[in-house]
Protein backbone atom coordinates (compact mmCIF):
# COMPACT_ATOMS: atom_id res chain seq x y z
CA UNK A 1 0.00 0.00 0.00
CA UNK A 2 2.85 2.62 0.73
CA UNK A 3 4.41 1.49 -2.88
CA UNK A 4 0.82 2.39 -4.05
CA UNK A 5 0.73 5.99 -2.33
CA UNK A 6 3.83 6.91 -3.38
CA UNK A 7 2.84 6.11 -6.69
CA UNK A 8 -0.31 7.73 -6.77
CA UNK A 9 1.94 10.82 -5.91
CA UNK A 10 4.63 10.39 -8.53
CA UNK A 11 1.95 10.02 -10.73
CA UNK A 12 0.12 13.31 -9.60
CA UNK A 13 2.95 15.19 -9.25
CA UNK A 14 4.39 14.80 -12.90
CA UNK A 15 1.06 15.09 -14.49
CA UNK A 16 0.98 18.52 -12.84
CA UNK A 17 4.64 19.20 -14.63
CA UNK A 18 3.20 18.06 -17.86
CA UNK A 19 0.31 20.43 -17.54
CA UNK A 20 2.54 23.56 -16.38
CA UNK A 21 4.77 22.60 -19.50
CA UNK A 22 2.18 22.93 -22.19
CA UNK A 23 0.18 26.07 -20.45
CA UNK A 24 3.68 27.44 -20.43
CA UNK A 25 4.31 26.63 -23.83
CA UNK A 26 1.42 28.96 -25.55
CA UNK A 27 -1.66 28.61 -23.04
CA UNK A 28 -5.27 28.69 -22.98
CA UNK A 29 -6.30 32.41 -22.49
CA UNK A 30 -5.86 35.63 -21.54
CA UNK A 31 -7.49 38.08 -18.92
CA UNK A 32 -5.24 40.68 -17.76
CA UNK A 33 -2.70 42.47 -19.91
CA UNK A 34 -0.63 45.49 -20.32
CA UNK A 35 0.57 46.42 -23.73
CA UNK A 36 4.09 46.89 -24.16
CA UNK A 37 4.67 47.30 -27.86
CA UNK A 38 2.35 48.75 -30.61
CA UNK A 39 4.13 50.29 -33.99
CA UNK A 40 1.23 49.67 -36.48
CA UNK A 41 -2.82 51.13 -36.24
CA UNK A 42 -5.17 48.01 -35.37
CA UNK A 43 -7.66 47.46 -38.33
CA UNK A 44 -10.60 46.36 -35.82
CA UNK A 45 -14.12 44.99 -36.80
CA UNK A 46 -16.86 44.57 -34.37
CA UNK A 47 -17.16 41.10 -32.44
CA UNK A 48 -20.38 40.20 -34.58
CA UNK A 49 -18.64 40.89 -37.97
CA UNK A 50 -15.61 38.36 -36.61
CA UNK A 51 -18.55 35.54 -35.82
CA UNK A 52 -19.28 35.84 -39.58
CA UNK A 53 -16.19 35.97 -41.18
CA UNK A 54 -14.29 33.36 -38.75
CA UNK A 55 -15.20 29.72 -38.33
CA UNK A 56 -16.00 28.69 -34.44
CA UNK A 57 -12.49 27.39 -34.02
CA UNK A 58 -10.72 30.38 -35.17
CA UNK A 59 -13.24 32.78 -33.73
CA UNK A 60 -12.11 31.03 -30.08
CA UNK A 61 -8.19 31.01 -30.74
CA UNK A 62 -8.53 34.54 -32.36
CA UNK A 63 -10.86 36.63 -30.80
CA UNK A 64 -11.27 35.02 -27.22
CA UNK A 65 -7.41 33.69 -27.12
CA UNK A 66 -8.07 30.36 -26.65
CA UNK A 67 -5.24 27.59 -27.81
CA UNK A 68 -5.80 25.08 -29.71
CA UNK A 69 -4.77 21.02 -29.00
CA UNK A 70 -1.15 20.66 -29.14
CA UNK A 71 0.11 18.76 -31.85
CA UNK A 72 -3.20 19.01 -33.68
CA UNK A 73 -2.48 22.12 -36.01
CA UNK A 74 -2.58 21.51 -39.72
CA UNK A 75 0.79 23.91 -40.60
CA UNK A 76 2.95 22.00 -37.56
CA UNK A 77 5.05 20.21 -39.81
CA UNK A 78 4.61 21.80 -43.01
CA UNK A 79 7.92 22.55 -44.84
CA UNK A 80 7.17 24.15 -47.92
CA UNK A 81 8.45 27.88 -48.82
CA UNK A 82 6.24 30.86 -48.78
CA UNK A 83 4.58 32.76 -46.26
CA UNK A 84 2.86 32.76 -43.08
CA UNK A 85 -0.27 35.00 -43.09
CA UNK A 86 -2.40 36.22 -40.58
CA UNK A 87 -5.70 34.29 -40.73
CA UNK A 88 -7.95 36.75 -39.29
CA UNK A 89 -6.67 39.87 -41.90
CA UNK A 90 -4.17 38.43 -44.10
CA UNK A 91 -1.32 40.20 -42.53
CA UNK A 92 2.00 38.74 -43.01
CA UNK A 93 3.84 37.60 -40.18
CA UNK A 94 6.56 34.82 -40.90
CA UNK A 95 8.32 32.88 -43.88
CA UNK A 96 9.34 29.89 -44.69
CA UNK A 97 13.49 30.46 -43.00
CA UNK A 98 11.77 31.92 -39.96
CA UNK A 99 10.40 28.23 -38.71
CA UNK A 100 11.78 25.47 -36.86
CA UNK A 101 10.42 22.46 -35.03
CA UNK A 102 10.34 23.18 -31.37
CA UNK A 103 9.07 20.08 -30.22
CA UNK A 104 5.97 21.74 -28.27
CA UNK A 105 3.07 21.01 -30.02
CA UNK A 106 2.82 24.55 -32.05
CA UNK A 107 4.64 26.01 -34.65
CA UNK A 108 7.38 28.01 -34.35
CA UNK A 109 9.46 30.48 -35.72
CA UNK A 110 12.57 32.37 -34.30
CA UNK A 111 11.46 35.81 -35.20
CA UNK A 112 8.95 37.85 -37.34
CA UNK A 113 8.83 39.65 -41.01
CA UNK A 114 10.22 43.15 -39.91
CA UNK A 115 7.51 45.97 -39.78
CA UNK A 116 6.28 45.70 -36.41
CA UNK A 117 3.88 42.78 -37.70
CA UNK A 118 3.13 41.79 -34.16
CA UNK A 119 2.61 43.65 -30.72
CA UNK A 120 3.02 41.98 -27.54
CA UNK A 121 1.44 42.25 -24.14
CA UNK A 122 2.23 41.19 -20.76
CA UNK A 123 0.42 38.23 -19.86
CA UNK A 124 -0.28 37.18 -16.04
CA UNK A 125 -3.13 34.48 -16.63
CA UNK A 126 -2.71 31.30 -14.77
CA UNK A 127 -0.37 32.33 -12.08
CA UNK A 128 2.48 32.32 -14.48
CA UNK A 129 4.19 35.52 -16.26
CA UNK A 130 4.78 35.80 -19.80
CA UNK A 131 4.51 37.61 -23.23
CA UNK A 132 1.47 37.45 -25.18
CA UNK A 133 1.55 38.15 -29.29
CA UNK A 134 -1.17 39.51 -31.21
CA UNK A 135 -1.05 40.44 -35.12
CA UNK A 136 -0.25 44.43 -35.01
CA UNK A 137 -3.60 44.76 -37.99
CA UNK A 138 -6.45 42.99 -36.27
CA UNK A 139 -5.40 42.23 -32.77
CA UNK A 140 -6.12 38.97 -33.08
CA UNK A 141 -4.64 36.28 -30.38
CA UNK A 142 -1.26 34.42 -32.05
CA UNK A 143 0.38 32.51 -29.04
CA UNK A 144 2.84 33.36 -26.95
CA UNK A 145 6.72 34.49 -27.29
CA UNK A 146 9.48 32.77 -25.39
CA UNK A 147 13.39 33.29 -24.40
CA UNK A 148 14.30 29.83 -25.17
CA UNK A 149 14.89 30.05 -28.91
CA UNK A 150 17.53 27.52 -30.43
CA UNK A 151 18.75 29.71 -32.95
CA UNK A 152 20.70 33.02 -32.75
CA UNK A 153 17.59 35.12 -32.23
CA UNK A 154 17.20 33.45 -28.97
CA UNK A 155 13.45 33.59 -29.23
CA UNK A 156 10.42 31.29 -29.55
CA UNK A 157 7.10 32.82 -31.19
CA UNK A 158 4.83 30.16 -30.07
CA UNK A 159 1.91 30.05 -32.57
CA UNK A 160 -1.73 28.22 -33.25
CA UNK A 161 -1.66 27.25 -35.94
CA UNK A 162 -5.46 28.31 -36.57
CA UNK A 163 -4.47 31.76 -36.01
CA UNK A 164 -2.33 31.27 -39.73
CA UNK A 165 -2.85 31.03 -43.06
CA UNK A 166 0.08 29.57 -45.34
CA UNK A 167 0.67 30.49 -49.23
CA UNK A 168 2.91 28.82 -50.98
CA UNK A 169 5.79 30.20 -52.98
CA UNK A 170 4.23 29.02 -56.06
CA UNK A 171 1.13 30.64 -55.16
CA UNK A 172 2.76 33.58 -54.12
CA UNK A 173 4.26 34.13 -57.44
CA UNK A 174 0.63 33.38 -59.33
CA UNK A 175 -0.69 36.39 -56.74
CA UNK A 176 1.83 38.51 -57.81
CA UNK A 177 1.27 37.97 -61.24
CA UNK A 178 -2.10 38.54 -61.02
CA UNK A 179 -1.82 41.85 -59.07
CA UNK A 180 -0.25 43.25 -62.13
CA UNK A 181 -3.16 42.86 -63.89
CA UNK A 182 -5.69 44.81 -61.18
CA UNK A 183 -5.98 48.44 -60.65
CA UNK A 184 -8.03 50.69 -59.11
CA UNK A 185 -9.58 53.87 -59.65
CA UNK A 186 -11.62 56.17 -57.60
CA UNK A 187 -14.11 58.59 -59.14
CA UNK A 188 -16.40 61.46 -58.01
CA UNK A 189 -18.95 61.71 -60.51
CA UNK A 190 -21.99 63.12 -58.19
CA UNK A 191 -24.97 60.79 -57.47
CA UNK A 192 -22.88 57.46 -56.64
CA UNK A 193 -26.19 55.57 -57.39
CA UNK A 194 -25.46 56.67 -61.22
CA UNK A 195 -22.09 56.29 -61.83
CA UNK A 196 -21.54 52.77 -60.02
CA UNK A 197 -24.78 51.76 -62.58
CA UNK A 198 -23.13 52.03 -65.41
CA UNK A 199 -19.47 50.65 -64.58
CA UNK A 200 -21.18 47.69 -63.27
CA UNK A 201 -21.70 47.04 -67.28
CA UNK A 202 -18.04 47.95 -68.38
CA UNK A 203 -15.99 44.96 -69.75
CA UNK A 204 -13.11 44.16 -67.68
CA UNK A 205 -14.73 45.90 -64.26
CA UNK A 206 -14.57 43.52 -61.25
CA UNK A 207 -16.08 44.94 -58.75
CA UNK A 208 -17.71 48.39 -58.15
CA UNK A 209 -18.20 50.20 -54.89
CA UNK A 210 -19.85 53.20 -53.71
CA UNK A 211 -18.57 55.54 -51.02
CA UNK A 212 -16.78 58.48 -49.80
CA UNK A 213 -13.40 59.91 -50.58
CA UNK A 214 -11.45 63.32 -49.98
CA UNK A 215 -12.48 64.93 -46.89
CA UNK A 216 -11.63 64.81 -43.25
CA UNK A 217 -14.12 62.93 -41.45
CA UNK A 218 -13.51 59.48 -40.04
CA UNK A 219 -15.95 57.06 -41.30
CA UNK A 220 -18.81 59.26 -42.39
CA UNK A 221 -22.02 58.42 -42.92
CA UNK A 222 -24.67 58.91 -45.97
CA UNK A 223 -26.14 61.55 -44.11
CA UNK A 224 -23.43 63.16 -42.86
CA UNK A 225 -22.29 63.53 -46.37
CA UNK A 226 -25.17 65.00 -47.77
CA UNK A 227 -25.10 67.94 -45.11
CA UNK A 228 -21.97 68.98 -47.21
CA UNK A 229 -19.29 69.20 -43.96
CA UNK A 230 -17.26 66.39 -44.42
CA UNK A 231 -15.28 67.53 -47.64
CA UNK A 232 -15.93 64.11 -48.97
CA UNK A 233 -17.22 64.13 -52.40
CA UNK A 234 -19.85 60.42 -53.19
CA UNK A 235 -17.32 58.46 -55.69
CA UNK A 236 -17.06 55.03 -56.78
CA UNK A 237 -14.47 52.51 -56.39
CA UNK A 238 -13.65 50.38 -59.19
CA UNK A 239 -11.77 47.62 -59.17
CA UNK A 240 -10.56 46.71 -62.79
CA UNK A 241 -8.36 44.32 -65.29
CA UNK A 242 -6.58 46.03 -67.25
CA UNK A 243 -5.81 43.69 -69.74
CA UNK A 244 -9.72 43.79 -70.36
CA UNK A 245 -9.79 47.67 -70.09
CA UNK A 246 -7.70 50.57 -69.31
CA UNK A 247 -7.90 53.66 -67.11
CA UNK A 248 -7.93 55.46 -70.23
CA UNK A 249 -11.69 53.99 -70.74
CA UNK A 250 -12.33 54.00 -67.67
CA UNK A 251 -12.13 57.95 -67.42
CA UNK A 252 -13.49 58.06 -71.36
CA UNK A 253 -16.88 56.84 -69.73
CA UNK A 254 -16.92 59.08 -67.01
CA UNK A 255 -16.65 62.05 -69.11
CA UNK A 256 -19.46 60.48 -71.30
CA UNK A 257 -21.92 59.50 -68.17
CA UNK A 258 -22.08 62.87 -66.15
CA UNK A 259 -21.27 66.63 -66.59
CA UNK A 260 -17.49 67.83 -65.66
CA UNK A 261 -18.10 71.33 -66.61
CA UNK A 262 -20.78 71.92 -63.46
CA UNK A 263 -18.93 73.11 -60.25
CA UNK A 264 -19.95 71.50 -57.29
CA UNK A 265 -23.09 69.82 -58.91
CA UNK A 266 -25.06 67.46 -61.01
CA UNK A 267 -28.63 68.31 -62.26
CA UNK A 268 -30.53 68.93 -58.64
CA UNK A 269 -27.73 67.62 -56.67
CA UNK A 270 -25.96 70.49 -55.34
CA UNK A 271 -23.03 70.54 -53.14
CA UNK A 272 -19.08 69.98 -52.57
CA UNK A 273 -20.00 66.43 -51.89
CA UNK A 274 -21.63 66.04 -55.57
CA UNK A 275 -18.32 67.67 -57.26
CA UNK A 276 -16.99 66.34 -59.88
CA UNK A 277 -13.19 64.49 -59.07
CA UNK A 278 -10.52 61.83 -60.06
CA UNK A 279 -9.07 60.76 -57.09
CA UNK A 280 -5.66 59.78 -58.87
CA UNK A 281 -3.33 57.17 -57.13
CA UNK A 282 -0.14 57.86 -58.77
CA UNK A 283 1.91 60.38 -61.05
CA UNK A 284 0.70 57.82 -63.98
CA UNK A 285 -3.37 58.35 -63.09
CA UNK A 286 -2.32 61.99 -62.77
CA UNK A 287 -0.94 62.26 -65.95
CA UNK A 288 -3.52 60.45 -68.03
CA UNK A 289 -6.05 62.17 -66.56
CA UNK A 290 -4.69 65.74 -66.86
CA UNK A 291 -4.21 64.84 -70.82
CA UNK A 292 -7.56 63.62 -71.38
CA UNK A 293 -8.91 66.69 -69.67
CA UNK A 294 -6.82 69.07 -71.44
CA UNK A 295 -7.54 67.50 -74.68
CA UNK A 296 -11.53 67.86 -74.11
CA UNK A 297 -11.16 71.22 -73.58
CA UNK A 298 -9.11 71.85 -76.86
CA UNK A 299 -11.68 70.11 -78.70
CA UNK A 300 -14.21 72.06 -77.17
CA UNK A 301 -16.14 68.91 -76.50
CA UNK A 302 -18.53 70.93 -73.90
CA UNK A 303 -19.42 74.23 -74.32
CA UNK A 304 -17.94 74.93 -70.98
CA UNK A 305 -14.62 74.43 -69.47
CA UNK A 306 -14.22 71.43 -67.34
CA UNK A 307 -13.97 71.97 -63.43
CA UNK A 308 -13.10 68.35 -62.82
CA UNK A 309 -10.93 68.26 -60.03
CA UNK A 310 -7.20 65.92 -59.57
CA UNK A 311 -6.79 65.09 -55.85
CA UNK A 312 -4.97 62.91 -54.01
CA UNK A 313 -6.08 59.49 -53.52
CA UNK A 314 -5.88 59.27 -49.68
CA UNK A 315 -8.58 56.65 -48.12
CA UNK A 316 -11.86 55.10 -49.59
CA UNK A 317 -15.10 54.87 -46.63
CA UNK A 318 -17.56 52.61 -47.75
CA UNK A 319 -21.20 53.54 -48.10
CA UNK A 320 -23.84 51.63 -46.21
CA UNK A 321 -25.03 48.67 -47.28
CA UNK A 322 -28.17 49.93 -49.12
CA UNK A 323 -26.07 52.06 -51.28
CA UNK A 324 -24.42 49.30 -52.87
CA UNK A 325 -25.48 48.03 -56.32
CA UNK A 326 -28.75 50.47 -55.83
CA UNK A 327 -29.88 50.71 -59.23
CA UNK A 328 -30.32 47.13 -59.68
CA UNK A 329 -32.02 46.59 -56.40
CA UNK A 330 -34.22 49.31 -57.02
CA UNK A 331 -34.97 50.07 -60.73
CA UNK A 332 -38.91 50.67 -60.18
CA UNK A 333 -37.74 53.49 -58.21
CA UNK A 334 -38.81 57.24 -59.63
CA UNK A 335 -35.28 58.21 -59.34
CA UNK A 336 -34.20 55.59 -60.59
CA UNK A 337 -36.03 55.48 -64.00
CA UNK A 338 -36.04 59.10 -64.70
CA UNK A 339 -32.42 60.02 -63.56
CA UNK A 340 -30.19 56.51 -63.47
CA UNK A 341 -31.70 55.04 -66.59
CA UNK A 342 -31.01 57.42 -69.16
CA UNK A 343 -27.37 57.51 -68.37
CA UNK A 344 -27.18 53.54 -68.60
CA UNK A 345 -28.75 54.00 -72.26
CA UNK A 346 -26.50 56.82 -73.52
CA UNK A 347 -23.43 54.31 -71.86
CA UNK A 348 -24.97 51.38 -73.94
CA UNK A 349 -25.35 53.05 -77.17
CA UNK A 350 -21.99 55.34 -77.00
CA UNK A 351 -20.03 51.86 -75.82
CA UNK A 352 -21.73 49.30 -76.78
CA UNK A 353 -19.09 47.10 -78.59
CA UNK A 354 -17.40 47.28 -74.13
CA UNK A 355 -20.83 45.77 -72.46
CA UNK A 356 -20.17 42.69 -70.41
Amino acid sequence: MKHSRHFSKLANALTLFLALIVMNACGQETSKKKEMNSNQESSMKTDEEWKKELSNDQYYVLRQKGTEAPYSGKLLLNKEKGIYKCSGCGNELFTDEMKFDSHCGWPSFDKEIAGGKIKTYEDISHGMKRTEIVCANCDGHLGHIFDDGPTESGKRYCVNSISLDFVSENELKSEKIKAQKIDTVTLGGGCYWCVEAVYELLKGVIKVESGFSGGSVLNPSYKEVCEGTTGHAEVVQIVFDNTQTSFEEILKVFFTVHDPTTLNRQGADVGTQYRSAIFYRDEQQYKIAKSIIQELNEQKVYNHTIVTKLEPFKKFYIAEAYHQNYYNQNKEQGYCRMVIQPKIEKFEKVFKDRLK
